[in-house]
Order: C-alpha cells, then sequence, then structure tokens
C-alpha cells in the first residue's frame, strides 16, 4: 500500500446536472471542515438547466492551501457521459468510484489507478420506492461510502443532516439509511480506510464557510445600502437574493414593521444603473451587482455618474467572455472594461476582494469611497469568489462605525455660503462639495446632467471650462490615489530583483506557489493588489524590481496593460503570468510559468 495522504488530498464528483447531487457533495466537503480541515471546493457547472455533466471538485488541505491543485487523488463518477475524461484525470496511483449497477466498459480501464465499484443505483433501488428520491439518496449513498472509505466521522454527518432538515425531520432518517448503505456495502466488501484519508484537526479555529456573493450582500445592509437595482445574471444574482433575504430581517422599521429598503428588478441593465445613480443622487446608499455583459451595457450612465459626480456602487462578479463566452466559468477578464467604463476619459475605483471577509469589508467600504469622492466604485469579484464556499474568517463590524458620506453641505452650512459652485475646488483635493435635494429651498443642486459646465453648474460649451473640469477630475484622480486600500506585501523590505503581484482570486494559488519557488531556492518579492489606483508604494514595488511576473486570469493581460497605460512601465519588466480556461488558476500553473520565465 501506499503511504497514506492525511488530509491532503483532492476529490472531484462528477455528476449529472439537476439530479440533486449539489446538496450530497456539499454535504461531504462540510463534514470535513467539520473535522477541523481546511477544505476548498469548487463547483463546475454548465450554464443550461440540466443534462449536461457537473464536477464538484474538493481540495482537502491540513497546510491550509486553498487554491486549486493539479491532478484528481480520488474520483467518484456517476456520469457516463464523461466518464473518458474522468478517468484520464486521476493521478497514477489514484482511486476511481464508480456505480456497477452495470459493468465497466475496458475503455474506461487504466493499469494505474485503483477502481472501486458500487451498485449505488441497485442499491437505491432496493432500499427506497419512490423514482424522484431514488435518485438522491443514490447521491447520499456515495457519501455514506466515502465516509468509510476516507474515515469521516459518521457522527457529524448525521449531526449535518439534523441541521439540513431541521424543520424537516422526516427526511432524516431516510438520509441516514442512505449513508449507512454506503457504510455498511463498504465494510463488507473492501478494505478500509484508504491510505487517503482523514483526521480530526483544529486548523480551522473559527474560521467559517462562506461565498462571495452572501458577503457581498451583508457588506451592502452594514455598509448601510437601503436600495438595490438589478438585471439577474449568472453570476451575480445571488448578491442581491442575498441581500433581499437580510433586509428582510435587518431593514425592517421595529415599530412600524414597515420595510426601509427598495429592491428593483428593471427591465435590463441599463435601466438598474440609472436606478442606482437616481438613488445615490437623492441621498440614499445604494448599489447594483451584474456581471460582463452587463457592464458592458452599463457604460454610458457609469461615464454619467463619473462626469456629473454622482455615487455609484456596482458589484462585478466576472465570468468568462467575450460576448455570452462561459457563462458558468470564472475569469478576471473585465479589469480594463470597468477601469474605463464609458466612451470619453474617464477611470473608475476598482476594489479587488480576495476572500469572503473582504467581499464584506470592500462592499462596505465602497459606498464610503463613492461618497467620498462622488464617483463610481467597482467591486470586482468573479465566479470563483462569488458562488464558490470559501474559508474565511468570520465578519466583523464596529457598531461604533461612521458612515463617511464625504463632502455634503446642510441647509445651514447653505445659508452661510454666498456664492455655492457645485463643481468647485475649494479644498484643492479636487473634490467639490455636493448637496441632497431638497436640503435647501432655494439653494444647492436640484437638478443634474452629463453635459459640459461651469464651476456654478450652468451648462457650457465653453472649451476652457471643460477643460478645467476635466482637469479637475483628475486632480480628484490623485486624491483617490492616497485613500484606497493599500497592497499587501510579502516581506518587509524588496530584497529580491524579480517580484510577483496577484490580484483576487489569484491570491489563492499564488501564495502557495510562492512557497513552492523558495522550496527550490528562488526568491520572489510579492504583492497583492486590493485596489485600482495605484498608489505610492505599488509604484515604489515595481520600480525596484528588474522583472515583475504579474499573476491574471483572462488571455490579453489586461491588468499587464492598465499598469502599462497608468505607470508607462517597460513592457519588458512585466512577465505576464496567464490562466483563461475558466477555471480557477493553480499553484503549478503559476510555479511552471514563473520557472520558464526566469530561465529566459
Amino acid at each position: 500500500m501506499n503511504k497514506a495522504k492525511i488530509n491532503d488530498f483532492v476529490i472531484r464528483f462528477a455528476n449529472v446536472n439537476g439530479t440533486g447531487s449539489a446538496s450530497a457533495n456539499a454535504l461531504f466537503m462540510k463534514s470535513i471542515f467539520r473535522m477541523g480541515i481546511p477544505v476548498t471546493p469548487k463547483n463546475i457547472f454548465p450554464s443550461n438547466i440540466q443534462g449536461l455533466p457537473t464536477w464538484y471538485e474538493v481540495r482537502v488541505s491540513e497546510k491550509g492551501y486553498l487554491g486549486r491543485r493539479e491532478g484528481i487523488d480520488f474520483m467518484v463518477c456517476v456520469n457516463p457521459q464523461s466518464m473518458s475524461e474522468d478517468v484520464e484525470s486521476v493521478r497514477k496511483g489514484g482511486y476511481f468510484l464508480y456505480d456497477n449497477s452495470k459493468p465497466l466498459h475496458e475503455q474506461y480501464i487504466r493499469e494505474d489507478i485503483n477502481y472501486i465499484g458500487i451498485p449505488l443505483m441497485e442499491l437505491s433501488n432496493n432500499a427506497f420506492t419512490d423514482p424522484r428520491l431514488r435518485q438522491l439518496f443514490k447521491n447520499i449513498i456515495y457519501v455514506g461510502a466515502l465516509s468509510a472509505f476516507l474515515d469521516i466521522e459518521f457522527d457529524v454527518l448525521v449531526s449535518m443532516l439534523g441541521e439540513q432538515f431541521k424543520g424537516k425531520e422526516k427526511l432524516i432518517e431516510p438520509n441516514i439509511k442512505a449513508l449507512k448503505l454506503g457504510v455498511d456495502y463498504v465494510h463488507k466488501n473492501f478494505e478500509y480506510p484508504l491510505d487517503i484519508r482523514v483526521e480530526r484537526r483544529d486548523a480551522v479555529g473559527e474560521k467559517i464557510m462562506l461565498d462571495g456573493n452572501t458577503a457581498c450582500a451583508l457588506g451592502a445592509i452594514y455598509g448601510g445600502a437601503t436600495v438595490a437595482a438589478w438585471y439577474p445574471i449568472t453570476p451575480s444574482t445571488s448578491v442581491v437574493d442575498a441581500f433581499t433575504k437580510y433586509a428582510k430581517t435587518l431593514r425592517v422599521d421595529k415599530e412600524t414593521g414597515k420595510n426601509n429598503f427598495a429592491i428593483v428588478q428593471a427591465e435590463d441593465e441599463l435601466a438598474a444603473i440609472g436606478m442606482v445613480i437616481g438613488a445615490n443622487w437623492n441621498g440614499a446608499r445604494s448599489f447594483t451587482a451584474t456581471s460582463g455583459p452587463g457592464v458592458s451595457l452599463m457604460n454610458e450612465f457609469l461615464g454619467l455618474a463619473y462626469f456629473a459626480e454622482i455615487p455609484t456602487v456596482l458589484i462585478n462578479v466576472q465570468r468568462t467572455g467575450p460576448s455570452t463566452g462561459m457563462p458558468t466559468r470564472t475569469q478576471q477578464s473585465d479589469i480594463l472594461e470597468a477601469a474605463y467604463a464609458s466612451h470619453g476619459d474617464t477611470k473608475h475605483i476598482l476594489l479587488f476582494p480576495a476572500s469572503p471577509d473582504e467581499c464584506f469589508e470592500m462592499t462596505a467600504e465602497s459606498f464610503d469611497l463613492a461618497e467620498q469622492f462622488q464617483t463610481p466604485v467597482i467591486l470586482m469579484t468573479d465566479l470563483d469568489l462569488g458562488m464558490n464556499d470559501h474559508v474565511s474568517d468570520p465578519l466583523k463590524w464596529d457598531d461604533k462605525r461612521q458612515y463617511d458620506h464625504g463632502k455634503v453641505l446642510s441647509a445651514e452650512e447653505l445659508d452661510k455660503l454666498e456664492n455655492y459652485g457645485r463643481y468647485q475646488d475649494t479644498d484643492g483635493d479636487g473634490v467639490p462639495y455636493r448637496t441632497i435635494p431638497g436640503t435647501h429651498e432655494t439653494k444647492g443642486a436640484f437638478v443634474t446632467r452629463g453635459t459640459s459646465r461651469n464651476e456654478q453648474a450652468v451648462y457650457t460649451e465653453d472649451g476652457d471650462a471643460y477643460k478645467r473640469n476635466v482637469d479637475r477630475l483628475i486632480k480628484k484622480w490623485n486624491t483617490v490615489k492616497t485613500r484606497v486600500p493599500e497592497p499587501e506585501f510579502f516581506q518587509e523590505k524588496n530584497e529580491s530583483k524579480n517580484g510577483v503581484l496577484f490580484f483576487g482570486t489569484s491570491a489563492y494559488a499564488a501564495e502557495e506557489a510562492i512557497e513552492l519557488i523558495e522550496a527550490e531556492g528562488l526568491e520572489l518579492d510579492a504583492m497583492r493588489v486590493k485596489a485600482f489606483p495605484f498608489g505610492r508604494s505599488f509604484e515604489d514595488f515595481i520600480d525596484s524590481h528588474e522583472k515583475v511576473f504579474v499573476i491574471e486570469q483572462n488571455r490579453d493581460a489586461q491588468f499587464r496593460s492598465l499598469m502599462l497605460i497608468e505607470l508607462g512601465t517597460n513592457p519588458e519588466k512585466l512577465i505576464s503570468v496567464l490562466n483563461y480556461d475558466g477555471t480557477p488558476i493553480t499553484a503549478d500553473n503559476i510555479l511552471n510559468q514563473i520557472k520558464s520565465g526566469l530561465e529566459e
């Protein structure tokens, strides 16, 4: 037998979309997390409703590596459509569990992996009579079998079923029965546990499992949002779904029982962002959530918000483009679209969270930044972060925290001003003072428009007035550079001649890759980027290295292009490390690309 791999393996489930496998696979994943072991699940599913192959991949890593890893140690394959591909993906010496209710065709036989045949459908048919439940319990049976093979504590699974079916207690007993069918079959027919297995640890502490979309929704709630306008699009829909759920609890007046929130499903994305801009202009904290195609449609109104200087928050859960692309696959491919959305000279603040707790914090912070600088702020998450569960620090909020509404004049302050100019820069930071419509009977701003105007907001096509305005916007942009979140550095001083930068969900694999590189005697300084525009510390990092590897998940090196545009960096210095097949980048991929780049 091979040397045991304890709490360090990758298991993949190959199912048919729409067969109820998601809850069974999640039960498996969460049971290991409940045993104190870090896990990373990835749900790889088609964009149709049902019938096509779907995969659910779980990495178990006691060391806490949360990125994807190349190769599958254990494959649970219950989908004949994908079996050829699934067999080939198993590592040498790995395991292939399949439903042997029917014989396995010889074309799927490899001599270098281990086969485990269990009559899943036969066991389910013999034990249950309801045709629909038979398919569902077939999935639970293989979870039971895995608990025996991998030494998962059965009591943990039972406890989780009790939580899952609270209020539906009649479903608990048949699910436990299905689990035991899998356990008993393994006990009677196989040696167990396998050399791949789990052991209880205390490696997760107080950490939780949470998806980024839910964290964004909570960030919007705690960040003061009361209005959400949106149009459904994968993979962002669950942001507003979660916002609706929590608003019904946290945005209801305790005395009157009336809702203190408004959620509007617009006729399209352009209408949605228009409603958001209108609500923010009128003093509410409002947001929308979308993905790349939606951002494309919102470009015109994003330009309006930039030029009319109206706070706007947009959560962009990126997916694979262009056009419809692969709607249920992940990428970081909206960088340039979001940074310069709209025609003319526009620049938008981008925030790059890497974990659910950062989704929460950065969403809340987006509303402060949008109001401080009276401009759009776009939170750049992606499908991987948004829709998959991730190990996360608990969400924290200081109840004493005050919202920063920026430069907003009250009626009393307006009365003291002899000459209020909506677009005057009185403080030298490029940020003018604004008013909420209706604050004063006669003073302040009551209308806004996207056409050129002077400092008093009076319409003009005078070229000098236009130039003064857009020059002030650049002054404001330079002020923004000092206020957005600073990068995270992985060394106190830059001592290597080579550096690497990454952002968003690339961080999980990048941090592991850096460890692998260091284990081979190579040194790299590292920086995780959290925001655009780039501040002084970002530029210093680039300037202090001969080569900088830029890790990003798109084909055209968009983040590298953003650096070239904004910093004028020598292109030969910036070496791209790319991944764009729709799956999250792996540490192995990063390692190989960087090693190749260092050898050149």
